[in-house]
């Protein structure tokens, strides 16, 4: 297990992919911005960490993050340590699953096969199977990159890949669109 003064950057990571997440979907509420002040549990069924300021830290077999309202659950969390800190935290699992909720109440689901924060650049990277739901709205692809510097949000895939976002009017008004209005890869060619 690393020494305790190391797990509050994995705090800002745990933070800022529900941050990352939201800001997919412009005039969101924030993520609960009182969860990066809060004390972080990581249970995991094993962890393999060393003792100097570099290397790796393995957590391993049903890897639980709480945070506040923030909840991760996955199958394998690595902690990439450089100089005493955490410089990159890769989650992956089947999938990996995010929740949060908003400043303003609302929750914030996330899904990914792996998400791959780098703390050095402030990039967080989403692949396989992405999905991220909010009650405004989803995007869900094969790729989704955040840049928490530049506020960048890049979304795409390998091969057939596409990027599909959903975006409801305020007032929440589930409406269903019309068929011409449906994306041209649900239209029937026939």
């Amino acid at each position: 297990m690393p020494p305790i003064a190391e797990l509050p950057r994995t705090a800002l990571f745990a933070a800022t992919l529900g941050l990352c997440a939201l800001l997919a979907f412009p005039g969101e509420a924030q993520a609960r911005s009182s969860d990066r002040n809060q004390e972080m549990l990581l249970e995991s069924d094993r962890s393999d960490c060393g003792t100097d300021d570099t290397g790796t830290c393995e957590f391993t077999g049903n890897v639980r993050i709480r945070q506040g309202t923030l909840r991760i659950e996955a199958a394998r969390a690595t902690l990439h340590r450089q100089d005493g800190d955490v410089s990159r935290a890769v989650l992956s699992g089947a999938p990996v699953v995010l929740r949060q909720e908003m400043d303003d109440g609302t929750p914030l689901n996330a899904r990914s096969a792996q998400i791959d924060y780098n703390l050095r650049t402030e990039v967080v990277v989403f692949t396989g199977g992405v999905s991220i739901e909010q009650p405004r709205g989803t995007l869900s692809g094969e790729r989704v990159v955040y840049n928490l510097q530049s506020g960048r949000v890049e979304g795409g895939g390998e091969g057939a890949g596409r990027v599909r976002m959903r975006i409801l009017p305020r007032g929440g008004s589930d409406a269903t669109p019309a068929a011409d209005d449906a994306p041209e890869d649900s239209r029937d060619e026939g």
